[in-house]
């Protein structure tokens, strides 16, 4: 039958980054939880993380987030950007927004040292509304996604550098998201080793907020 073959077809294609406790959520979630590898060129990534270096260097690790959630990091919010990465920042709009979406003007940078993590949460509605959609730089990791009331449920998807993840709808607020520490980090039986890592996250505007911050990454 040509619809089961197409989703068969789009299964076995998500199993290269996402795997999952079963074919029924992969396939439920097939649109909520995405990773689009190879969606910057090495060029782009390298645009991106000497964009990012300077700032970031100013900036020393800490190991006490305000919610506990991370481990190692350092962050920023930053809202003007080069040229060359506004283009970048704006494929990342097309391909993860809707048209009826507004945006969080400053994107959220965050950098994890190579021991760093990230624990399960689910992100504040008070911040971030339905749709967030993160670039990985620098090295790969798995993030992992559990169900909030049924634990058995749960997602893994592999973000090597240069991929794009989008989690919409029910993976963005029915599931909780990680980071896997280095001696955790496995995709299945693959051992991912970690390393330093970079993403560069957009958000849409938390619901009932308004439309009132620019979808156009402003330009530096």
């Amino acid at each position: 039958m040509a619809g089961g073959g197409q989703l068969a077809l789009r299964t076995l294609t998500a199993q290269g980054c996402v795997r999952g406790s079963g074919p029924a959520l992969l396939s439920r979630l097939r649109d909520a939880a995405v990773v689009r590898p190879g969606f910057l060129s090495a060029a782009e990534e390298e645009t991106l993380s000497r964009e990012l270096e300077p700032e970031l260097r100013r900036r020393r690790y800490e190991y006490d987030h305000w919610d506990a959630a991370i481990h190692g990091f350092r962050e920023t919010e930053k809202s003007r950007w080069s040229e060359a990465s506004r283009v970048i920042l704006q494929r990342v709009q097309a391909a993860a927004f809707g048209p009826g979406q507004t945006l969080l003007s400053p994107v959220h940078v965050l950098d994890l040292e190579p021991q760093g993590y990230i624990k399960p949460h689910v992100d504040s509605v008070k911040f971030c509304g339905s749709t967030i959609a993160g670039l990985s730089l620098l090295s790969p990791s798995v993030m992992r996604l559990v169900h909030t009331q049924e634990p058995g449920e749960w997602l893994e998807l592999l973000l090597e550098p240069g991929s794009l993840y989008i989690l919409r709808g029910s993976a963005r607020y029915d599931f909780s998201h990680e980071i896997l520490r280095d001696e955790e980090s496995f995709f299945g039986e693959r051992r991912i080793p970690r390393g330093r890592r970079i993403s560069v996250i957009c958000r849409s505007l938390p619901e009932g907020t308004g439309s009132g911050e620019p979808r156009q990454p402003p330009p530096a």
